[in-house]
């Protein structure tokens, strides 16, 4: 442990308690995203079991069924403490997990079974990130999310890293649906990951109080999102992002799905691509994240992963292989997991708790999922106007460059925020 500590001071410049809470903090992210990589190999296989052409479907019932979750989340923030709702959250998880497994297991209609994971998995993996991120942006402040969010960050890479390492190993001597225990396993240890960080919140000048409990409707933070330049600001920007990555995933999946054939070369394109990006955006967030971060702002950080995209979307457009979308694809994922992520996830520092936890979720699962669901029939419309992907390729270039400005502009009004902020926590944060 001491040696961990060590190692800690040196890659992460924090006092003791704020280095406390980030270990424990990388540990919660660690596990989290080790039981999504474990489970997103199932989900991808039984949704390729439908199709390509179902994709904007599926889509669409992602989206519907976050209409429905998001007014039981909301109704859970505003009635229970912090300690609470988020442990409930994911034991909520584990026992749908426990409940995919029994009905495998017992090969009962298997095909809508495979259809209902493969958008249960979506919802999931933007639920929990978005409770894990949304604690984190409570627990920490601004200048604290600078330093720290990349250090961070990386545990949910390392995991990354480690969930398909466990699924490949495992494969083979344990039917897949038995993979689903190891997930549950990995949310469980997540959970004890989140007491211990509360015991450990002395981040700022001495303890902190559990806050108070969140009041208002599940849907208090629509009026909030209307009413509020920035947080319609963050809004339009997670919409841009998922026009850009749906389009390029989309593109991605029909050249695998023309140029790869059969399903064991497909996925091992699909985890060449998951390897190489969790292994560039670990190297990077351990030591460049922060540091870029507050050298440059949130703003530039930000405004990488546009800037890719318009330099991508372009190459695609004058040479529409899938060499050339394979590298984009790992290129846009590193920067957005190394770089735009982070700076996001500080955007969200300078709100109060209530926009923290609700208008942050309304944004990052209903308008994030919402936005997949109309641009995959975009996509399709593009398809049926007879456009070639390199045209819509093309078209996508400059709507990252209008998400780039868009990223400096956010930025600039994170710092003005930031400042008063600062002023009342005094030399001492």
């Amino acid at each position: 442990v001491a040696s961990l500590q060590r190692w800690t001071a040196r890659v992460v410049p924090a006092t003791p308690q704020e280095r406390i809470a980030a270990l424990w903090s990388f540990a919660y992210f660690f596990t989290l995203l080790a039981g999504y990589y474990v489970l997103r190999p199932l989900r991808d296989q039984m949704g390729i079991m439908g199709g390509v052409r179902n994709l904007p479907w599926m889509f669409t019932a992602t989206f519907v069924t976050l209409l429905v979750a998001q007014p039981l989340y909301g109704e859970l923030v505003k009635k229970l403490p912090r300690a609470r709702f988020i442990p409930i959250v994911y034991h909520f998880f584990v026992v749908n997990l426990a409940l995919f497994w029994l009905l495998l297991k017992l090969q009962i209609d298997t095909a809508m079974v495979a259809r209902a994971f493969y958008v249960w998995v979506a919802v999931f993996s933007l639920f929990a990130v978005a409770v894990f991120w949304s604690f984190m942006a409570d627990l920490f402040t601004a200048d604290q999310g600078k330093r720290l969010f990349g250090f961070i960050g990386a545990g949910g890479t390392a995991g990354a890293l480690l969930g398909p390492v466990i699924t490949i190993g495992l494969s083979e001597s344990l039917a897949p649906m038995n993979l689903l225990i190891v997930a549950m396993i990995l949310l469980e240890v997540a959970v004890f990951c989140v007491w211990r960080l509360e015991r450990a919140a002395t981040v700022h000048d001495g303890p902190r109080a559990e806050p108070e409990r969140l009041g208002g409707s599940a849907f208090a933070a629509l009026p909030e999102l209307i009413r509020s330049p920035y947080l319609l600001g963050i809004a339009v920007w997670i919409a841009l992002q998922s026009y850009c990555a749906t389009m390029l995933y989309f593109e991605q999946i029909h050249m695998v799905a023309a140029h790869v054939h059969g399903a064991g070369a497909q996925t091992r394109t699909f985890a060449a691509i998951d390897l190489a990006v969790n292994l560039l955006t670990l190297a990077t967030q351990v030591v460049v994240t922060g540091r870029l971060l507050k050298r440059f702002g949130t703003g530039v950080a930000a405004a990488t992963l546009p800037a890719i995209y318009v330099v991508g979307f372009l190459a695609v457009f004058l040479m529409p292989t899938l060499a050339v979308v394979l590298v984009l694809q790992v290129i846009q994922r590193w920067f957005h997991f190394a770089f735009s992520n982070p700076a996001r996830q500080v955007f969200y520092t300078v709100l109060n708790r209530e926009q923290k936890y609700k208008a942050k979720n309304l944004i990052d699962v209903v308008v994030y999922r919402g936005s997949d669901a109309l641009f995959g029939w975009v996509f399709d419309i593009f398809q049926i106007l007879g456009l070639k992907l390199g045209s819509i390729a093309l078209i996508a270039a400059p709507v990252s460059a209008a998400w780039l400005i868009l990223s400096l502009v956010l930025g600039r009004a994170q710092e003005r925020r930031a400042k008063p902020l600062a002023a009342r926590a005094g030399p001492g944060e």
